[in-house]
């Protein structure tokens, strides 16, 4: 089934498109061909962000934080967000499957760290840290951008047209490959 791990070069970029046309520039970490199928584990360029609202103070004192994730919502905001990033040297992208930034993210300080959970059920809650980078306003609703401190990665392929594409959660050799390639990065 394993053939064997090709060859490609740390500074090695591909792009990733979405369905709407826009790129997602990613280094090559790992590669595994299967079955005559090659499969990349991929990590973008540039530092993906993430965009959340903020809600009320209830008990406590903790508000919630709602990310943003609809195509409106992302652009209703994403001129602030771009214009208050700029002010750090950070350039604010709107790429394929996540809003990213270029420029140095500054090192981050442990109270600028912000522990969110992320699962649908009480037995499958997974706690994920994200660096604070900045926080606007607009028409009084307060919005906070923050970088996920664990990089992003993509699982992709070749399709039968030899265009890159993310691996189906269908896929039936996912969990293996996923192993596999993770595995190989982390020797």
């Amino acid at each position: 089934m394993y053939t064997s791990h090709l060859s490609y070069d740390p500074e090695d970029r591909l792009s990733l498109t979405d369905e709407a046309g826009r790129s997602l520039e990613c280094y090559v970490e790992n590669s595994l061909e299967v079955d005559n199928i090659t499969y990349l584990l991929l990590m973008p360029v540039d530092s993906p962000v993430i965009i959340f609202s903020w809600g009320e103070e209830n008990k406590g004192d903790f508000a919630e934080v709602v990310p943003l994730e609809g195509e409106e919502e992302i652009e209703e905001v994403f001129t602030e967000a771009k214009a208050v990033l700029a002010e750090f040297n950070l350039f604010l992208k709107y790429t394929a499957f996540t809003l990213t930034v270029a420029g140095e993210i500054p090192f981050f300080e442990e109270e600028e760290i912000m522990e969110l959970e992320v699962g649908s059920d009480d037995d499958n809650v997974a706690t994920e840290e994200l660096q604070f980078l900045a926080s606007f306003y607009r028409k009084e609703q307060k919005y906070s951008i923050f970088t996920p401190i664990e990089p992003l990665l993509f699982f992709a392929k070749y399709n039968i047209m030899d265009k890159l594409e993310l691996v189906s959660p269908e896929d039936d050799n996912l969990r293996k490959i996923m192993e596999e390639l993770l595995v190989e990065k982390l020797k």
